[in-house]
């Protein structure tokens, strides 16, 4: 099961439950990452992120005071959030299609269903790392690209029309945009295949 390297990987568990937190970090203790911090909820994470780097963040969709999925909002489109593109797995308990897609929504990189298991959460981190979906940015919506897979339609191109509620393609990043993505791009580099 074992292809990267994932000691250098710093992640931040979120969850208001104790035995969550610890049953997640010894997962990812067996995978190998040694950088794992936990937050209580989510603004106990963002409160630990503007301290220190955070690769990944693993964190549960139902918290208070604030829950996994405001959490990702901030995170995505606050000007104050400490990273805009740190990846996001999201667990759950709750599976049903509206909740994924509310999660996807959201920003959220990767959806797990409760109960995690090492493969299910490996697999998620190594999607991260071998399939990254470049973000986009339209009037209501900063994240990864929703879209897994490019699908035939019929109708116009709405990302090109005139008056099109969406960002143009190859619209320019900010300078913390750029700093952010760079850091990303240079964690997921230093996971290379052992």
């Amino acid at each position: 099961m074992m292809g990267y390297r994932l000691d250098r990987l710093a992640v931040l568990i979120v969850d208001d439950n104790q035995h969550m937190r610890s049953l997640v970090r010894t997962i990812l203790e067996s995978l190998g990452v040694s950088q794992i911090m936990e937050a209580r909820d989510g603004a106990h994470a963002l409160e630990k992120m503007s301290q220190t780097q955070v690769d990944l963040l693993v964190a549960d969709w139902n918290m208070e005071p604030m829950d996994g999925l405001d959490l990702t909002r901030h995170l995505r489109t606050s000007p104050e959030s400490p990273d805009q593109f740190v990846p996001v797995i999201m667990l759950s308990g709750h599976t049903e299609r509206a909740r994924v897609m509310q999660a996807r929504d959201a920003g959220v990189t990767e959806f797990m269903a409760k109960p995690v298991s090492a493969r299910s959460l490996y697999a998620r981190i190594v999607s991260i790392i071998e399939n990254p979906r470049p973000f986009v940015r339209t009037n209501d919506y900063f994240g990864p690209d929703r879209r897994r897979q490019m699908l035939p339609f019929e109708g116009p191109d709405r990302r090109k029309a005139p008056g099109s509620d969406t960002a143009k393609p190859g619209q320019p990043l900010t300078g913390d945009q750029q700093a952010a993505l760079k850091r990303t791009k240079d964690a997921i580099k230093s996971m290379q295949k052992s």
